[in-house]
């Protein structure tokens, strides 16, 4: 009977060469597609305060007031009004005055999907809009 003698060169080798190529593409690919990436939001600080040096606005642009409470009870100029329909009613408003501009005053409390869904809608649709935070005295 023939004995085999075990070898320590005959082990069996891993080769890691493929494996760390793709780590390398997976890297380079994400460092690529990661540099592209800009995400868009709103800006929800209020405005500056700026007094006395405040240009006046237009004496025909009547501004029509959008207001969403702690409830995400939408309102258009008093008047209450569904989410779907802010933007029809702001065109009623604006089609007696077409410069006048939109100002959403918005609850603490109100969720900030119907916020982004108004302010969506009236950028689609280039109404001039602002947004500003209800201090919750009076309305």
């Amino acid at each position: 009977m023939r004995r085999r003698t075990r070898h320590d060169e005959d082990q069996a080798e891993v080769n890691m060469t493929p494996m760390l190529d793709i780590v390398f593409i997976l890297l380079i690919f994400f460092i690529v597609t990661a540099t592209f990436l800009s995400e868009e939001g709103l800006d929800m600080r209020p405005p500056p305060d700026c007094g006395d040096e405040c240009p006046p606005p237009p004496p025909d642009a009547t501004v029509i007031l959008v207001q969403v409470d702690e409830e995400d009870n939408v309102f258009v100029n008093q008047v209450r009004s569904d989410v779907d329909r802010v933007l029809s009613a702001v065109n009623r408003y604006r089609a007696e005055a077409p410069s006048s501009p939109v100002l959403i005053t918005v609850s603490d409390e109100a969720s900030h999907g119907v916020i982004v869904q108004i302010w969506d809608e009236m950028k689609a649709n280039e109404v001039p809009v602002s947004l500003s935070r209800d201090d919750g005295n009076g309305g």
